[in-house]
Formats: C-alpha cells, sequence, structure tokens
C-alpha cells in the first residue's frame, strides 16, 4: 500500500506542475550496421549526432536476427579493455568464453555485466543446438565507461539468469518493470555497479503510465524495442528503434501509452552518473590518454591481454 500511495503522489505532483519531469533533448533512430562477423545491429549512439551518453560509449539492438540452419554468426574472439560490457538477451542463446578460462551461456531474460578493466579477450557466438538448428537472436548490448582507478582493475563477470532479476508491477497491472540495475522505488536489482547505474525494462500496456524516478545528475536516455509512447513533460511521441535523450533538468521522467493505442510499448531506460574524464578510444579500448591506447596496442600485440584456448 505504502509503494502504490507513494507512485500516485509522485505522478500527481508532476502532472500537477511539471517543475520536476524530464523534458526530451533529442530523439534519433537507430543505424543498422554489422558487427564480428556479420551479425547485424542496430546501434544508437555513437553516431554522427550523439558521441557518447556520457558514461555510456555504445548501445547496439542486436538483431532480431533469424539464422538458417547450420549459420553461426556472432562475435568471435576479441578484446576489450578500460569499459564494462553488458548483454541482455531478449530471444535466442549465446555462448561466451574468454581469455581466463571463464564459460557460460546466455539465454532469454538473462543479463551478462562483464568488467573488462585492464583487459580480456572473449567471444559471444550462438549456442550449438541453435546454431545446428536455427533461430532467432535478439538482444543488447550496452558499453559503459569505467573510472580511471577502475580500468585497471581485473576482470570481472556477473552472470545473472532471469529468474534472479526483479520485476515490479505497478498497481493497475498495466505497467511491468524489470529491475537490471539500481533500484525502482524499493525494488533493488542485484547486480553490483562501480558507480551509480540504472538499467530499467518497461512493458507498457495501453493506458499504462510511469514516473520513474532519475536523480538530476545522472544522464538518461529510453531505447524503443516496440510500440510507440509519450516521453517526458513535452509528450515527446518516441517509436521503434528510437533513441530518446532526456536533458538534465528533473528528477523523473514520464513514459506513458495512450488508451487507445493499438500495441504495447516495450522500452529501455538507462541512466548514470557521468565520469566527466578524458575519453580516448581506439575500437574494443577505452582508456583517458593517447599514451594509454599506445600501450594497450602493444599489450594485445604482444598477447598481454590474453587469449582463448581452444
Amino acid at each position: 500500500m505504502e509503494k502504490r500511495e507513494k507512485e500516485g503522489n509522485i505522478a500527481s505532483k508532476i502532472n500537477a506542475t511539471g517543475k520536476m519531469n524530464r523534458s526530451v533533448q533529442i530523439v534519433t533512430n537507430s543505424i543498422e550496421t554489422a558487427e564480428g562477423d556479420g551479425f547485424v545491429v542496430h546501434r544508437s549512439f555513437p553516431s554522427r549526432s550523439i558521441r557518447n551518453i556520457d558514461p555510456f560509449l555504445l548501445l547496439d539492438e542486436m538483431g532480431p536476427l533469424v539464422l538458417l540452419p547450420h549459420e553461426e554468426k556472432g562475435f568471435p574472439d576479441h578484446p576489450h579493455r578500460g569499459f564494462v560490457t553488458v548483454t541482455y538477451m531478449l530471444e535466442g542463446r549465446f555462448e561466451h568464453k574468454d581469455s581466463q578460462g571463464n564459460s557460460g551461456m546466455l539465454g532469454p531474460g538473462d543479463v551478462q555485466w562483464m568488467t573488462a578493466g585492464s583487459g580480456l579477450v572473449h567471444s559471444e557466438m550462438p549456442e550449438k543446438e541453435l546454431s545446428k538448428s536455427g533461430g532467432t537472436l535478439h538482444g543488447f548490448q550496452l558499453w559503459i565507461n569505467l573510472r580511471k582507478n577502475d580500468k585497471w582493475i581485473r576482470p570481472d563477470y556477473q552472470d545473472v539468469p532471469s529468474t534472479k532479476i526483479p520485476i515490479v508491477n505497478t498497481p493497475d497491472g498495466k505497467v511491468s518493470i524489470k529491475v537490471i540495475a539500481g533500484n525502482y522505488l524499493n525494488t533493488k536489482a542485484v547486480i553490483r555497479t562501480l558507480t551509480p547505474i540504472l538499467y530499467l525494462h518497461f512493458t507498457l500496456q495501453p493506458g499504462g503510465e510511469v514516473v520513474p524516478p532519475v536523480p538530476e545528475n545522472y544522464n538518461a536516455f529510453a531505447y524503443v524495442i516496440s510500440g510507440n509512447g509519450l516521453f517526458g513533460k513535452d509528450n515527446v511521441i518516441g517509436d521503434k528503434k528510437n533513441l530518446i535523450v532526456f536533458k538534465n533538468d528533473g528528477n523523473y521522467t514520464s513514459i506513458r501509452v495512450p488508451e487507445n493505442a493499438q500495441s504495447s510499448l516495450d522500452l529501455l531506460l538507462i541512466a548514470g552518473v557521468p565520469l566527466n574524464e578524458p575519453i580516448v578510444q581506439y575500437g574494443p579500448f577505452v582508456m583517458n590518454t593517447q599514451e594509454e591506447i599506445d600501450n594497450t596496442l602493444e599489450d594485445y600485440r604482444n598477447g598481454r591481454i590474453g587469449k582463448i584456448q581452444t
């Protein structure tokens, strides 16, 4: 009851004043491109208009890609250093391996929060059975920058199955929220983050509305997976594969779907505290200086970042 009253009071306050509700800065379309060995992704950023959204470096929607039997498109052995990769699967199964001897499986609804830190080589490829019979792969990869001191920590994995990701439903039953990182009202995610991060997956039915808290010092954006809805205090329309970037002018944002909508709205809301540090990036390496990038390239060429043992 307390949670219901709290959410209702928040909505009333925002709707009555509009002062706390964030406005939308920009809406852009994701761009289709190919990564790995031909895996089609829809990239929201970096793009011509958005280099990054500090501390976030990249957001890709992977697929949906329909694999034919015995087709093995994925992300073969490649290195990372200096940031975090977050893989969130919606459909299909990926197998992952790395140069430290770790391996695992990601299925629908599962999340892998991989802190590359000082560096490793890893791969993400379709599960053998899926490759054999064919099927659909669909998910997201998010890159999050690390603070200067954290770029040299030991690599770390958090493989979180869908069963451990908390789900919150609004009192009217029109909205469900998967709490992947951070918290939503009184529900806290199980994933640990080195800097404050909010990663929420919303599904809104027609007539659904939410006003998730987002601290004013967080940079925040939404990505529409399917459907369309109205975002921010200006009720800006967001459609499928749109990136909606919010201004830092409020402590909450609003998301709603009109009662007469023909379909539900599925979206990610992601936010985090900016690091405000120099970013020097060379592909899968993200450091603070060009010298660190040069040293990283030398480390990689000389095998010091590692190699996956077959």
